[in-house]
């Protein structure tokens, strides 16, 4: 008995029937699975839009009250209505003062200080620099 070539005419052209179904399904296949991601995204997108919605029609809503319109009002514009005493207390300028005297000097600009020391070491100075904690320059 003759044998059989493991290849035959039909089994090649059922494979290559198969690789053209397979290569024409991809490129679908592949448009498909990103419109579905960008479809989710989209409704992500659409959830965090609607909660910014309520949350808008809630401070709207909030913003049409007149007892929250007075309470506003009076906290932030230090608004007093008609028969009421109101107090405002002011802090001490000692107070001030002294919390100016505390804070430490104000560092110079880096390029300031970069341009005194190049000056400094032209010079054969050495005089030192200040920059915030630490200091550069020659001794």
């Amino acid at each position: 008995m003759a044998k059989r070539p493991q290849l035959t005419g039909r089994a090649a052209v059922l494979a290559v029937v198969v690789c053209a179904i397979a290569m024409s399904l991809a490129y679908p296949v592949r448009e498909y699975i990103s419109l579905r991601r960008s479809i989710s995204e989209l409704r992500a997108e659409k959830a965090t839009v609607e909660a910014e919605r309520q949350a808008l029609l809630a401070r709207d809503r909030q913003s049409r009250d007149p007892n929250w319109i007075k309470r506003t009002a009076k906290e932030r514009l230090h608004y007093c209505g008609p028969g009421e005493k109101c107090y405002v207390v002011m802090e001490q300028q000692q107070g001030k003062e002294e919390t100016a005297a505390k804070q430490p000097a104000a560092v110079p600009p880096w390029y300031q200080t970069l341009w005194e020391s190049v000056e400094a070491a032209d010079k054969g100075t050495g005089r030192r620099a200040v920059t915030g904690k630490e200091t550069v320059g020659q001794s």
